[in-house]
């Protein structure tokens, strides 16, 4: 029985998400299907490539993540299996799974999309749960695609480094609005040095010690912290970082001259002492 994840921009107002899930169960009735969130925010990969990076890595070896971020970036020619770290990934053929790996896949198959007029969402899941389904019954999988295909690739956001500091950009906002940052601890450590630090965002706004938790200080005070992924976290203890500090999520494209003048505070600087 395959276990499938479910990741959308997709939203969850009417019926897609429920269409979907009705397609896979169509092509086999033994699918397990689990939800990770049909909430991505619209064509933003980063967020997108956070939040599945950090769900597929709890699943048992051999699980399907289906993901339908972006699908028709462009007309899908074709959609791509690929298999990595004994976790298989199903997506659209626009950038998002190197993002998601951070690394190239160790194995990527083209699954053609076919000739057909309408190639929409359902469609695209129909594919997708063939394979699924092919892969299940033995089927080898030079069979169900195209081994080594073209595909493309986009870079994982990464943060700036200097000796003397470390600068990182808002990938996501939580339904609590805490920030989360694209430093990781481990990338702190190795940069700090065992040295003094201050977090610095909004120009004048520092903090300049981790917490462990969000009572380590007092209720509506700004804290920061390591959250359960391993990424910094900047919070306000019982209320709305995002919004007290007027920070928002990192834009891959910046489409005015407003949004530019507002890109500081996408970003969070790390200064060592």
């Amino acid at each position: 029985m395959a276990l499938i994840t479910l990741t959308s921009d997709i939203g969850t107002q009417d019926f897609l998400v429920g269409a979907v899930k009705g397609q896979l169960l169509r092509t086999d009735p033994a699918f397990q299907v689990v939800d990770i969130t049909h909430t991505i925010s619209p064509f933003n990969y980063p967020q997108a490539a956070y939040i599945c990076r950090n769900a597929l890595q709890q699943f048992p070896d051999f699980t399907f993540h289906i993901v339908l971020v972006n699908l028709f970036e462009k007309k899908p020619d074709q959609l791509l299996l690929a298999f990595h770290r004994n976790q298989y990934l199903l997506c659209a053929d626009n950038g998002l799974l190197t993002m998601i790996l951070e690394e190239k896949p160790e194995v990527v198959m083209g699954l053609p999309a076919g000739n057909q007029e309408t190639r929409n969402t359902l469609h695209c899941v129909r594919i997708m749960g063939n394979a699924i389904r092919d892969i299940q019954q033995g089927k080898p999988l030079l069979q169900i695609g195209i081994p080594d295909v073209p595909y493309v690739e986009k870079n994982p956001l990464k943060p700036l480094l200097s000796e003397a500091w470390i600068e990182g950009q808002i990938i996501y906002i939580d339904n609590f609005e805490n920030v989360v940052v694209n430093i990781t601890r481990e990338a702190f450590e190795s940069q700090r040095k065992g040295r003094r630090f201050q977090i610095v965002f909004k120009r004048d706004e520092v903090i300049d010690r981790i917490s462990e938790t969000y009572a380590d200080v007092p209720e509506g005070e700004k804290l920061a912290l390591f959250n359960s992924a391993g990424y910094l976290e900047i919070a306000i203890n019982k209320g709305n970082a995002a919004g007290l500090f007027g920070l928002q999520g990192y834009l891959e494209q910046t489409q005015n001259a407003y949004l530019q003048n507002r890109l500081f505070y996408q970003t969070v600087k790390i200064f060592f002492q």
